[in-house]
């Protein structure tokens, strides 16, 4: 009866655990929905908001506006992975969905430049500023819970949800705009239709807060309470190295991750010059794949362990990067792209789909939150969210192959971070043990 009793109770805390990792993804999902709305948005209310110029001005206002949500990251991954450490994981998770929904709500319904006039610019400014700092705090708490509610000996699947709730709310915004696109003519998507991916983002927050209120806890009173609980003093005395290792992570695996994401869009139709109709299929196609990458990746990390996984990350983008890109960039058939970018994006999932363990293995869970969140936003502002216009920069001045050899460099910072890591199975806080939830 008792080892009945006993299996019956393992099921029961699987089911629990599964469930935390559903909603607290789901909330993740919805903020980088939300982020990428805007940018593919950004094409229709450009005019509305900066009316004066032509329209490559009004979009770099509006690319301005959305780099400064990257700038905004760092200080999102102070303020949330401290309300993390202090004051709980799920408090933290809870704000940020709140932050995020009410900003997206907002931006749905802001007046545009002919009815406030500059004002509505302003507006819109302020709005991406709370969205920034939203999807900043976003990263470094999920990343925490979820690798704290993970299964022992199964933390990096359970952990590769991230990336694949993070890739589908960017998929997710991308079928939003081509539905909206197909049913409605380009005056009206540029007079109001515009608005709707944003009120469609509210919607998903509201469901996200609501699965959200449902997760417990996985952080424990004992470790809120400690004088050191959520202080960047406490991490730069005692936890330096990892927290610098945390950057060299983040610098070259951000910038791989948005160089064949983001801007792959762009180089496969200014350096390819391929149709950016088949350029677009081949990309949700790449995403769609990519995705459905991360778990399986996720589980090879529990077989052979993250160390040396990122370990082969390293050595295979800082080899791989250059050849690829070249390779990418002279391709005439559709097919092709997709599989040598879908090859390379095999290499960053090496690195993606551990991307919130590996970092949070290596911090005790008072400054946990905050160090993974703020040492991956800090990287990720300077060198993931800079990755398209400092490859745009380099084809401007002609040498576009200086690009090439700048990520295979950040690739190389990443793989010494690899190399220096502590084993996790002997040094992990997070190995051999299960969590003290509340």
């Amino acid at each position: 009866m008792s080892t009945l009793t006993l299996t019956a109770a393992q099921h029961a805390d699987r089911r629990r655990r599964i469930w935390a990792i559903v909603a607290s993804s789901s909330g993740n999902l919805v903020e980088w929905y939300d982020f990428y709305a805007y940018a593919f948005t950004a094409l229709y209310f450009a005019k509305a908001f900066f009316p004066e110029g032509d329209q490559t001005t009004q979009l770099l206002q509006t690319a301005a506006v959305f780099a400064i949500g990257f700038l905004m990251r760092p200080i999102g991954g102070y303020i949330f992975g401290r309300v993390a450490d202090r004051y709980g994981r799920k408090t933290s998770m809870i704000i940020s969905i709140l932050m995020m929904c009410a900003g997206s709500l907002a931006i749905g319904l802001l007046p545009t430049h002919a009815t406030i006039g500059v004002a509505a610019p302003v507006l819109l400014l302020l709005l991406r500023m709370v969205q920034g700092l939203s999807v900043g705090g976003e990263y470094g708490t999920t990343a925490t819970y979820m690798s704290e509610v993970g299964l022992p000996g199964q933390r990096g699947f359970f952990a590769s949800f991230q990336y694949v709730t993070l890739i589908g709310g960017q998929l997710l915004a991308s079928l939003v705009v081509l539905v909206i696109q197909t049913l409605m003519t380009d005056a009206e998507l540029r007079a109001w239709g515009w608005r709707i991916p944003f009120f469609i983002g509210a919607l998903c927050a509201v469901v996200a807060l609501y699965l959200r209120l449902s997760l417990h806890e996985t952080s424990s009173e004992k470790s809120r309470s400690d004088e050191g609980a959520g202080s960047l003093r406490a991490i730069f005395t005692h936890h330096l190295k990892p927290f610098l290792l945390v950057v060299g992570y983040t610098a070259g695996g951000s910038l791989i991750f948005y160089t064949f994401t983001t801007y792959m869009q762009k180089y496969l139709v200014n350096t390819a010059h391929m149709d950016l109709r088949t350029v677009n299929v081949v990309m949700t196609l790449v995403l769609f794949t990519y995705m459905l990458m991360q778990p399986p990746f996720g589980a090879l990390s529990d077989r052979i362990g993250r160390r040396t996984q990122m370990r082969l990350f390293g050595v295979l983008a800082t080899v791989g990067t250059v050849p690829l890109l070249y390779a990418i960039g002279g391709v005439t058939s559709p097919y092709m792209a997709y599989v040598l970018i879908v090859l390379a994006l095999a290499i960053v999932s090496l690195y993606t789909s551990i991307s919130g363990v590996v970092k949070a293995e290596m911090f005790p869970p008072e400054v946990r939150a905050l160090s993974v969140g703020f040492g991956y936003a800090i990287a990720n502002a300077l060198f993931g969210g800079s990755a398209e216009y400092v490859a745009l920069w380099f084809k401007d001045r002609g040498s576009e192959s200086s690009f090439y050899w700048y990520v295979a460099i950040l690739c190389a910072v990443a793989l010494v971070a690899a190399i220096v890591m502590p084993d996790p199975k002997v040094k992990g806080y997070l190995h051999g043990h299960e969590t003290d939830p509340d």
